[in-house]
């Protein structure tokens, strides 16, 4: 067999072993491994592929930000500033139509640029709001689809752990990858309010809820500007320091994690969230975090290599260009495939697996590579929200109290939001300068 069929043999192989039920870093491993040793013969060149994969992801300093940014997530988790967001939110929305689950997609919106986790947030939104909106008679498809929905925020407004992923595969500055975020994020945000309040008026049934006329029984109905100003500075203060370091040159994005971490911790501690106990487990978490997506960038890597080997990138890219397609059309049919492998594998893997593929493709027609890399995010970021994986609607399930709500409930509830999410992506394709304005 010649490098490239080899390299082909291969992107299927890893589909099926996948769609088998091995974990994707085996398999990215394990056939790159094999790769290798049948194009070259020797299994000393596989094992120093191994073994400079590793070395490389180790000891790269960008990938300090993973840990950095996960524990500082983590303790904003465990400091239940969610809660104090949604609090608020709560009590600027809920005489509106739909206004709980507006004051989700705020509250998320804002979470997500201290936590940089979609899962994180779904995790924390379903404890949080997912009884409140039930206890409000919203339906339960509506109150875990929102849920689901919004949590994808948390992945493209800044820190992002996948536009971190995509700076490093595409060699491009991740202060440039937050602020590309800024503006699509937001915009995403607000189709999803602009969505409950069609869907509250032309589908009510869908959404169900009761009209919260006199809101003074709630613990949120009596907020004060200076409960407001208690609720919303921590937050306040953690995006100043993480993000305005970075952009006022005055910390690296890795300084700028470990600033937001000991600033999650002050917090945790000032609030008396904090003991022992807590906070070791949540350096365990951590670590299995950072473990975690290490293992699968270290497993990438040797696939990248092995591609490398194969010459697969190059002839791909030489094959797109030669096929003579516009822009339009590759781009259409990138996000096709972004959808579908976003049905079955994460959106690191996603990133890492066929961001190298059409790369060269996409330098060849001169786009911006910050660009793209907000095509990427948000198109694997849909795949969160569809079956048979949906890693959001699955970090739902395992968070709910409510056996009634089954995991088909919320990949219902999450579809109106994946269509708004293809339509945002749509105008995101169509105008890049609304990636590229804050550069």
């Amino acid at each position: 067999m010649t490098g490239v069929e080899i390299g082909i043999a291969s992107v299927v192989l890893i589909i099926f072993l996948i769609y088998s039920g091995l974990y994707i870093t085996v398999s990215l491993g394990l056939v790159s491994f094999l790769g290798v040793w049948i194009m070259r013969g020797n299994i000393d060149m596989s094992i120093s592929l191994l073994s400079i994969s590793v070395a490389d992801t180790v000891s790269n300093q960008v990938f300090a930000t993973i840990p950095l940014f996960a524990l500082m997530g983590l303790m904003v988790s465990e400091s239940q500033l969610g809660k104090d967001v949604y609090e608020v939110a709560n009590f600027v929305f809920y005489k509106i139509r739909g206004g709980l689950g507006m004051a989700t997609v705020a509250a998320n919106a804002v979470f997500a640029s201290i936590t940089g986790s979609s899962i994180a947030s779904a995790s924390v939104f379903t404890r949080v709001s997912v009884p409140e909106m039930r206890r409000f008679e919203y339906t339960a498809r509506f109150s875990v689809g929102v849920v689901a929905g919004s949590s994808v925020l948390g992945m493209l407004i800044p820190p992002s752990a996948m536009l971190i992923i995509y700076a490093i595969v595409a060699e491009e500055s991740v202060g440039k990858m937050f602020l590309a975020g800024i503006i699509p994020g937001i915009l995403l945000a607000v189709a999803y309010c602009i969505l409950i309040v069609f869907l509250s008026y032309v589908f009510p049934k869908f959404i169900g809820g009761k009209t919260i006329e006199d809101a003074s029984g709630e613990e949120w109905g009596n907020l004060t500007y200076t409960d407001i100003f208690h609720k919303l500075f921590p937050i306040v203060l953690l995006v100043v320091a993480v993000l305005g370091g970075i952009y006022g040159g005055v910390t690296s994005p890795v300084e700028a994690g470990a600033v937001g971490a000991l600033g999650a911790l002050i917090i945790a501690i000032a609030k008396r969230r904090i003991t022992w106990a807590v906070l070791w487990r949540i350096l365990v978490e951590t670590g299995y975090i950072t473990a975690t997506i290490l293992f699968l960038i270290i497993s990438a890597s040797m696939y990248s290599r092995m591609l490398g080997v194969a010459a697969l990138p190059t002839l791909f890219g030489e094959w797109l260009t030669g096929m003579e397609l516009s822009m339009a059309a590759l781009i259409a049919l990138y996000v096709v495939l972004l959808i579908l492998l976003g049905t079955i594998i994460d959106t690191a893997s996603i990133i890492l697996i066929v961001v190298p593929l059409f790369l060269p493709a996409i330098e060849a027609y001169g786009a911006s590579l910050v660009w793209f890399g907000i095509v990427t995010v948000v198109g694997a970021e849909i795949g969160l929200l569809t079956p048979p994986l949906g890693l959001s609607c699955f970090a739902i399930k395992t968070s709910l109290d409510d056996p009634t709500i089954t995991l088909t409930d919320i990949f219902y509830g999450a579809f109106p939001f994946a269509v708004v999410m293809l339509l945002v992506l749509m105008v995101v394709i169509a105008y890049p300068v609304l990636s590229l304005v804050l550069i």
